[in-house]
């Protein structure tokens, strides 16, 4: 029975189409194959995605581009949690027979891997038309992102006594649960060059509309299946902005900038469990401010970004993220682009660092192609690829 494995694929369709897609804040390969850097190092096409200040540094021969489309996805399953249920689900599927002693341990054996254990994903696309000029450089973008958490709570049964008995009754009685929300916005950056006390800077401002569903489900293990999360959605509107500086001399820059500035509550929509009790989650989007330096030269570039403060989003789950990041990228003759970084939640003492490669292809300079992958371990992994054309 692996028809989970697959519904989680469908799951991550799913929500592409209804929420527009999307991965928090950044979706942009090229970023993304340097450990997610941009603060500074983006350029006037990704600027809205890290730094909208970059939206008025470009070359003189930039009087237009666009990125149609930037296509990202990460999966984290440490515990190995889509497995777990699997093989939990075809142990429960033979009880209705004569039960052994092997499948009955088989069952605890599951059911104490299953607990505790936590799965999340995430999906990303954007989109961006940028349109530089002296006056008030503008990039209208579009993106969307999603973050998915699933859980399970292992069941109790009513006559402990009975020791087979009441480890199958715990796997019957067990619920998967699983909580999605996805944010669509388009925003227009807007930003300007200056000079301050003889200092280059540009300062930029991005406005958005902001569209977030959210999505709840509970089951049983045996009829666990993430693509019916969309039965029980909601969705509302609301307004933020985006806020960045930026600071260069030379090919040596220092940034900083401010995600979402206003803060929202985002409560999903309550629903019965199986044991009649309400179940309702509630994901916190708060301003998350990061500082980055580095340096942007021809054919060589070299970043760090670091988030100055730590966030938590969904309140029932232990998601803490507070990241460091560092990439660099060699461009040879405008052809080829080669990149490689690092990230790391800083949450978490214990927490593997990500790494991240890619290469951008440009032939003739007539499109570029980006794409990058990063890798955790064998259990999370993600993909990216942009798309993009300047004039």
């Amino acid at each position: 029975m692996n028809k989970n494995k697959y519904s989680f694929l469908a799951l991550s369709i799913s929500l592409a189409a209804t929420s527009a897609m999307a991965a928090p804040y950044s979706i942009e390969a090229r970023g993304d194959a340097m450990g997610g850097v941009g603060v500074v190092s983006a350029n006037y096409l990704t600027a809205p995605f890290y730094n909208p200040a970059l939206t008025a540094i470009y070359r003189r021969n930039d009087d237009a581009g666009m990125i149609l489309p930037s296509v990202g996805v990460t999966y984290d399953d440490q515990n190995q949690m889509i497995d777990t249920i699997d093989n939990l689900a075809d142990l429960l599927g033979d009880v209705d027979g004569s039960v052994t002693q092997q499948t009955v341990d088989d069952i605890d054996s599951e059911l104490d891997k299953l607990n505790g254990s936590q799965l999340n994903a995430e999906l990303g696309a954007g989109a961006a038309i940028g349109i530089p000029n002296s006056y008030l450089s503008m990039n209208l973008f579009g993106k969307a992102y999603t973050e998915t958490y699933v859980t399970s709570d292992v069941g109790f049964c009513s006559d402990p006594s009975d020791a087979n008995q009441c480890t199958i009754e715990k796997a019957q009685n067990t619920t998967i649960n699983a909580v999605s929300v996805g944010v669509a916005e388009v925003g227009l950056a807007m930003a300007r060059y200056s000079t301050v006390f003889g200092q280059h800077m540009s300062f930029g401002l991005s406005p958005k509309l902001q569209r977030v569903y959210t999505f709840v489900y509970q089951t049983d293990v045996e009829n666990f299946d993430l693509t019916d999360i969309d039965k029980n959605t909601q969705a509302e509107n609301m307004l933020n902005v985006d806020a960045g500086a930026l600071w260069f001399y030379g090919p040596f820059r220092v940034g900083i900038t401010g995600m979402n500035l206003i803060s929202h509550d985002i409560e999903t929509k309550t629903i019965t469990g199986s044991n009649n009790q309400s179940i309702k989650y509630e994901y916190q989007m708060r301003p998350l401010y990061t500082v980055g330096a580095g340096i942007v030269a021809d054919y060589f570039t070299f970043s760090v970004d670091y988030d100055l403060n730590e966030q938590k989003r969904y309140k029932e789950f232990d998601d803490n993220v507070q990241m460091i990041r560092a990439g660099a990228e060699i461009d040879l003759l405008r052809q080829l682009k080669l990149r490689a970084g690092i990230k790391k939640n800083l949450s978490y003492s214990g927490s593997d660092p990500t790494y991240t490669a890619g290469i951008g292809l440009s032939p003739l300079g007539l499109f570029e192609l980006d794409l990058a992958a990063s890798y955790t371990n064998e259990d999370s992994m993600g993909g990216y690829v942009n798309f993009l054309a300047t004039y």
